[in-house]
């Protein structure tokens, strides 16, 4: 059922809050994951000389910001919670932009890659195919995007206070190609335990020009 306006803007606001009102525990309970698989990925298939601009999608608290920089590199975040980006610029000295994943300004061919660790499923199924076209927008020619979201039987729905949106490799291959990329790797996590024990993909793409 196409989910309207009003819908969608409840989606927003009620997975929006809930991240703004526990904040601080986020923070706290995400501090020492080990995304460094992840930030290889992305890192290993960009092309050209370092360092690279990067855009942290749903940087969260700004943990990974501050990787990227000790690694060198120019990033930038972007989070849809007031609470997330204020402790962002604070914990990372980077710019960081508040959007709504629904409402996004980016600009044209500014980042040679995107890190998009754990946040492209809150978007609805209906608003990923222009969200993605956007992602695809602000990279430059030949730029990465990395994703990782909990996979699913392609159900989408609210999970207590967050709405999700959980899609198996096939359907998840199939938009990202349809938004004009190019797959490079995809893997599950965490590595080394057996499929069922791995709710985690990860995949990587980059930008077909």
């Amino acid at each position: 059922m196409k989910q309207t306006p009003i819908d969608l803007e409840q989606i927003t606001t009620t997975t929006l809050g809930h991240y703004n009102a526990v904040a601080e525990s986020f923070r706290e309970g995400t501090r020492d994951h080990d995304v460094s698989q992840n930030i290889d990925a992305l890192l290993r298939y960009i092309q050209g000389e370092a360092p690279f601009d990067i855009l942290d999608f749903g940087c969260g608290p700004g943990r990974d910001l501050q990787t990227f920089t000790r690694m060198g590199h120019t990033a930038v975040g972007l989070d849809g919670s007031e609470k997330f980006a204020q402790m962002a610029r604070e914990d990372s000295g980077c710019e960081v932009w508040q959007q709504d994943f629904l409402k996004l300004d980016l600009p044209a061919e500014r980042f040679d890659g995107i890190f998009a660790n754990a946040v492209l499923f809150h978007v609805p199924r209906q608003e990923l195919p222009r969200v993605l076209k956007q992602l695809w927008g602000t990279l430059k020619p030949g730029g990465v995007l990395f994703s990782s979201n909990p996979r699913g039987e392609n159900q989408e729905g609210w999970n207590g206070p967050r709405y999700g949106s959980y899609h198996d490799l096939a359907a998840w291959q199939q938009l990202l190609i349809k938004a004009g990329f190019l797959e490079l790797e995809h893997y599950y996590r965490p590595a080394g335990l057996p499929r069922e024990q791995q709710p985690w993909l990860a995949s990587v793409w980059r930008k077909a020009v």
